[in-house]
This record gives structure tokens, C-alpha cells and sequence, in this order.
């Protein structure tokens, strides 16, 4: 029997001869993983086994690369795979992490149907806290914070989120909610923005989170920006970005000019509503953005410019302008859930 596929999906892979990062087609089975150039081929462009091998997350060997995480094999090769954002990174560990504890038990690979709980468990999840302080109505409240003649977008306070934790009973005192919050911190739940909390995050200070009402904090897929004094043209710019991230994540687009599809990481916003496209392996700035008010989302059959193969879960979004867009989800289940997010983000937000 062939071993049973886990997980698929898309993850940016490391080279290991010339060192570039590159969008894979990702598969973990019950006993290794498969990665592809293309979803679409039949044969993988290379396999890691699980058996023996250790796995490392957060690993933070580069840094500006968020999301990385490292599998290395018995022969003391590294494997490194970067993912979209925190949560597909989190859901991808704690599946690999299985699949090797099963291999080394003998067990076969299942999932358990859990419910989560409200209460966090005596060992802190930090996955789960991590979820509870991002809840839109019970979880820390964002704010547009100004220091230093800058405005820090999507942020926390360091005292305001030793304040929730106590707050919310999560821990018996402040010292206590530090070390939590120090913990966040170096596993990637959370960032620091503005010299102070960065050079305490460095170890220039000595705790690296500080509880402080100038030290400022955010969560990686807040949609944070730091903007300066700027001209009016830099304004209406980042006023594209002011949106809540409602859904993200990678999809094959079709180029306007070559017709050619390629893996784009995108990350859609409401209020106002953009969808921003990104080279997956790398780049701070959207390689464009499609502006959704009252543009017009639907599923489609086919394409003249894809192979018969190919043909499966695109879906075309017209913009306002009659511009339009070809994308490709990996399932259709993931089409659907792309189509309803856009559809609601083109008529809520501005």
C-alpha cells in the first residue's frame, strides 16, 4: 500500500546546491516528504525521510525570513521550508512532528477529533494563546500608535499585553506574564516594532519583552506598518494596507502578458479591500494589488491558456475597472472558501 498523504500544499524550499528559495508543491506522507516543481507532476523533484529525523521550529537561521521551518535527516542533511503565514507553519509542525513520533512508535498515522478547549491547559499552548489574544471581541485590541514623529500601525503595548494576561487570569502575576510574553516572542507569536522593544528582542536589555507602555509589539499577520511624515501620494498608498487581513495564503495566478502561471502568496484585506499578490520566496512589497470594491468573483470550467490537466479549481475576478484576474486554488474546496472571503470583502469593504 502507498503511504498515506498527510498534508499538500504549498511551501517556499530552500535549495540546497545554489541557496535560492523556491515555491514547492509540498507533500507529507506517513513516512517522508515529497516535494514537486509543479502540483501537476508525476514525479517528486526530491524526498526527505522522517524516520530519525528531528524537526526545528521556529528555526531562525535567516533573519529576515519568518515561518521557517527545519527537518534534518539522520545523514545530517537540512531541509529548510519556509510557509505563507504563522498558523500554516504551526498546522504543517505539529503534523510532521506526529508523523515522526508515529514512525518511531510504530503507529499508524490518525487524526483525533478534538474540540478546543476555552481554558488553556496547565502547560501553556502557545498556538492556543496565541489564537485567544487575536480574537476579534475577547482577544488584545490593535491601536495606531505614535513615537519618535511615526506612526506604528496594528499594534500592542508590552503593558498592555501583560495587562491581558492578567486580566484574563492566564497567569498569577506580571512577572509571570513576562516570561509568557518572552516566550511568545522568541517563537515568533510575536514582533517587536520601534528601536526599544527591538534592541530588548536583541539582548541589549534583560528580559527580552518588556512590560512597558513604549515598548510596541504585533502580531506577524496583523497587516503592522510603520509609516513617517510623508507626501500625499505615500498616504493614499499605505491607506491600501489599513485593512484587516481576513484570509491568506498561496494560489497559482496567470501573468497578464505571457499568459504564464506562477505561485503568488496572497494576502486579502476589508476595509478597504485589496488583495495583494507577493513573490512567495521573498520581498517585503506587493508585486501588485487588486482593488475589490464591487468587483465580480466567480468560478471557471476552463481557460484557453491552461493544459487540460491543469483546468482544475480557477476561479477569475473582475475588477470594477473590467480588469481581469485567473487564479488557481490547490482544491476546490480552497476555491470556494477563496470566492466567498472575496465576495464578502467586495461588498463590505470600501
Amino acid at each position: 500500500m502507498e503511504p498515506k498523504r498527510i498534508r499538500e500544499g504549498y511551501l517556499v524550499k530552500k535549495g540546497s546546491v545554489f541557496n535560492t528559495w523556491k515555491p514547492m508543491w509540498v507533500v507529507l506522507l506517513e513516512d517522508g516528504i515529497e516535494f514537486y516543481k509543479k502540483k501537476s507532476d508525476n514525479s517528486p523533484k526530491g524526498m526527505i525521510p522522517l524516520k530519525g529525523s528531528t524537526l526545528t521550529s521556529p528555526c531562525q537561521d535567516f533573519g529576515k525570513r519568518m515561518f521557517v521551518l527545519k527537518i534534518t535527516t539522520t545523514k545530517q542533511q537540512d531541509h529548510f521550508f519556509q510557509a505563507a503565514f504563522l498558523e500554516e507553519r504551526d498546522a504543517w509542525v505539529r503534523d510532521i512532528k506526529k508523523a515522526i513520533k508515529c514512525i518511531e512508535g510504530g503507529q499508524k498515522f490518525a487524526r483525533k477529533s478534538t474540540r478546543r478547549s476555552i481554558r488553556l491547559p496547565e502547560t501553556i499552548d502557545l498556538g492556543a494563546l496565541y489564537l485567544s489574544m487575536k480574537d476579534p471581541e475577547k482577544g488584545i485590541k490593535e491601536l495606531n500608535l505614535e513615537k519618535d514623529k511615526k506612526v506604528f500601525n496594528h499594534c500592542l503595548t508590552g503593558s498592555g499585553v501583560i495587562d491581558w494576561l492578567v486580566s484574563n487570569k492566564l497567569v498569577r502575576n506580571r512577572q509571570e506574564g513576562l516570561m509568557i510574553s518572552a516566550s511568545l516572542l522568541s517563537e515568533g507569536y510575536l514582533q517587536p516594532a520601534g528601536d526599544l522593544s527591538k534592541n530588548a528582542a536583541d539582548g541589549i536589555a534583560e528580559n527580552p519583552f518588556l512590560d512597558s507602555p513604549d515598548a510596541f509589539y504585533y502580531f506577524p499577520d496583523s497587516g503592522f506598518f510603520c509609516e513617517e511624515n510623508s507626501s500625499d501620494d505615500d498616504v493614499i498608498l499605505r491607506e491600501e494596507f489599513r485593512g484587516v487581513i481576513i484570509k491568506q495564503g498561496c494560489l497559482l495566478k496567470q501573468g497578464h502578458r505571457r499568459k504564464n502561471w506562477k505561485v503568488r502568496k496572497f494576502i486579502l484585506r476589508e476595509d478597504p479591500a485589496y488583495l495583494h499578490y507577493y513573490d512567495p520566496a521573498g520581498g517585503e512589497d506587493p508585486l501588485g494589488a487588486v482593488h475589490l470594491r464591487g468587483c465580480v468573483v466567480t468560478s471557471v470550467e476552463s481557460s484557453h491558456d491552461v493544459k487540460k490537466s491543469d483546468e482544475e479549481n480557477l476561479f477569475e475576478i473582475i475588477t470594477a475597472d473590467e480588469v481581469h484576474y485567473y487564479l488557481q486554488a490547490a482544491t476546490s474546496k480552497e476555491r470556494t472558501e477563496w470566492i466567498k472571503a472575496i465576495q464578502v470583502a467586495s461588498r463590505t469593504g470600501k
